[in-house]
């Protein structure tokens, strides 16, 4: 009897210690909710960085929904323009379907084809982008994961409440719709340039917000042959997923401003 209750117990041991394992080394279920606004202003559209940008991005978005280099696989993505036709004009939101199970070249027609180089748009706004960012969290249940919000613009607003007299007052733009959604909100501005970037990391109000910058000429280097080798498969692109993770989804320490 005594025997008995023994073996059990060691079966039932094993079993614990089987399914411990079981847990710790399976992959975790993906969590983030990414937005991507693309910056739509003739400014942005017609300057020498849109073209790259859009090409960066397809591979950026291939990367991420389909986690090659360790990059993080988003749960939830949408993807809209930062700018519109007027202030405070709502935007659309194209989401992860639009682009998942597609080749890089794919994402790349379709970013093309979403944005328009001959349809720019007046307005930069990014208080509305941040606004339609933060009511998407609350009507998709997305509240408290982390969030990853990547800007593809050169950081210089167009919208009356932000810009004044031809100046853009960074103090102006505000993230405070984004503050209590998570723990973990980051704002990544790509294209923009050593100055626009100090501004935005310095001036732009924010408690919990995180904000990281990345200029134009570090941007425009992803195609390096040294970075991204044009004769493999991006899955086979260690360097480039490096360089990604370096500089663009740099793990950024809060900062709070003003």
């Amino acid at each position: 009897m005594f025997r008995s209750k023994t073996l059990i117990a060691v079966l039932i041991l094993a079993v614990l210690v089987i399914a411990g394992c079981t847990m710790w080394t399976e992959e975790p279920e993906p969590r983030m909710a990414m937005f991507v606004g693309v910056d739509v202003s003739g400014s942005f559209m017609n300057g020498q960085h849109f073209d790259d940008a859009l090409n960066f991005l397809g591979h950026y978005i291939y990367g991420h929904l389909n986690g090659l280099g360790g990059l993080d696989v988003p749960d939830m993505m949408f993807v809209g323009t930062i700018g519109g036709a007027k202030p405070s004009e709502p935007k659309t939101f194209y989401p992860i379907q639009t682009f998942q199970d597609k080749s890089v070249e794919e994402i790349v027609s379709e970013l093309q084809n979403l944005f328009p180089k001959d349809n720019p748009n007046p307005f930069t706004d990014y208080n509305a982008f941040f606004e339609q960012v933060a009511t998407t969290v609350k009507n998709k249940n997305l509240v408290l994961r982390p969030i990853s919000i990547v800007m593809i613009s050169d950081g210089m607003a167009d919208a009356p409440d932000i810009k004044k007299n031809g100046k853009t007052h960074f103090d102006k733009i505000t993230v405070r719709p984004l503050e209590k959604l998570s723990r973990s909100v980051t704002v990544r501005l790509l294209y923009t340039d050593a100055v626009v970037g100090k501004d935005w990391q310095t001036k732009v109000p924010r408690k919990r917000v995180k904000i990281w910058t990345q200029d134009a000429d570090v941007c425009i280097s992803w195609k390096d042959p040294k970075i991204l080798n044009p004769g493999a498969p991006l899955e086979e692109q260690d360097k480039f997923f490096e360089w990604v993770k370096d500089n663009i989804d740099f793990g950024v320490r809060g900062r709070r401003v003003g």
